[in-house]
Parts: structure tokens; sequence; C-alpha cells
């Protein structure tokens, strides 16, 4: 009986292990610092269904194929929707916080999100950056990851992206919609928003959106 619970053991963690690999590819999930809110409690909760099903050498390994099958559905399809609506997207996955803005620290912003003075410092030694008055603004990434721009005026935050506009953004920036309205009508800025509208944009082309409108 002893040898028997061994042996179920050892295949049941060898399943599980590759079970979870193939899941984590069909989810099309990298590096734990890519990861989101969302994507990190599939990640527990995915750790503990296998942890249970690995303690409880008497219960079929199913118990925990199918929650952790049903994780998989939920998260793939709020993965898409979020695609499709940048609402939606934000809500699950948060707003990124610029922290540094024109070279001043934003402790009201920072308090708000549980983020101290150590952690950006240390953030900062991490990409190099010895002071804070080398850095004219850094931006706190929704998967934790510090953004750090040098040497620039422009906001780093992109003022249209998927087709829509950021307010939030346009708030920081201290302009209104009127202001965009008025940007828009130029031919150049029309032609990348067609381009965004229509799910071709890269990096390239929404920097080109942000540094054109702060002209």
């Amino acid at each position: 009986m002893g040898d028997n619970m061994y042996i179920i053991l050892m295949l049941k963690t060898f399943f599980l292990y590759f079970f979870i690999i193939l899941v984590y590819r069909i989810m099309g999930k990298k590096e734990i610092g890519e990861l989101g809110i969302g994507d990190l409690i599939v990640t527990v909760l995915i750790a503990e269904l296998a942890a249970i099903s690995i303690e409880n050498t008497d219960k079929s390994i199913f118990v925990s194929i199918v929650p952790i099958l049903v994780l998989v559905l939920c998260e793939m399809s709020l993965s898409y929707i979020s695609l499709k609506n940048s609402k939606i997207r934000t809500f699950i996955d948060g707003h990124p916080s610029v922290i540094i803005k024109e070279g001043k620290v934003k402790f009201n912003v920072m308090s708000k999100l549980r983020y101290t003075l150590d952690d950006l410092i240390s953030q900062l030694r991490e990409k190099g950056v010895k002071s804070l008055e080398e850095v004219d603004y850094a931006v706190l990434e929704t998967n934790g990851n510090l953004s750090v721009f040098q040497n620039t005026k422009e906001y780093p935050l992109p003022i249209i992206l998927d087709g829509d506009i950021d307010f939030h953004v346009l708030k920081e920036i201290k302009k209104d919609k009127k202001w965009i309205d008025n940007m828009l009508n130029k031919k150049k800025i029309k032609l990348v928003i067609r381009l965004i509208k229509s799910n071709q944009y890269s990096t390239k082309s929404s920097k080109t959106i942000l540094f054109s409108i702060q002209k």
C-alpha cells in the first residue's frame, strides 16, 4: 500500500508538471514579471489546486484538472475581452502611474499605490540611475516594473490608444478634449489614428501620436 502511494504521488507530480506547462503555453504567459493581477491570481490558484491533488493521493487527479481548465477558460476569455475593450482592460490590469513628473516625485500617487521611496530608489538603481535628479519621468507599470525616462520633456504615456482618448493622461498634461479635436484636424494625426483603429499600430506609431500632439 505504501509503495503504491509513492508511485501515485510521483505519477501525479509528473503529469501535473507537464500539464501546467501546457496550460501556460496555451495562455501565452512568458515571465513572472509580465503577469498582471488577474494572471497572478490564476497562477496562485493553479499552484494550490495542483498541491491539493498531489497531497490527496486517494482522490482522482481530475479533482484538480477540471477547476484548472475552468480557470484557463476564464483567463483566456477575459484576455480576449480585454483585448477588444480598453475599459475592461484598465479595470482588470489597472492603469500605469506616473510617479515622477518633470523631475518631481509625486508622493501622493506613491501613497495611493503603497509604493515607498525605498522601492523607487531600489528600482532606479536596477536601471542604473544613481540619483532622482537624473530622471524626468518615471512610470510604475501595471506589472510592477518601473519605466524610466531621462533627458526628455515629452509626457511618457500615449494620449490616444486603440482609437480612444485617455482622459486621465489628458488631465495630467492639463489639456482638454477641445485641444485634442483641434490637433486631430491635422492630416498627420488622422493618418496615425486610422492605423490605430485598424489594430495595426506599433510602439513607434503610438509614440508618433504622443510626440506629434505635444508639438
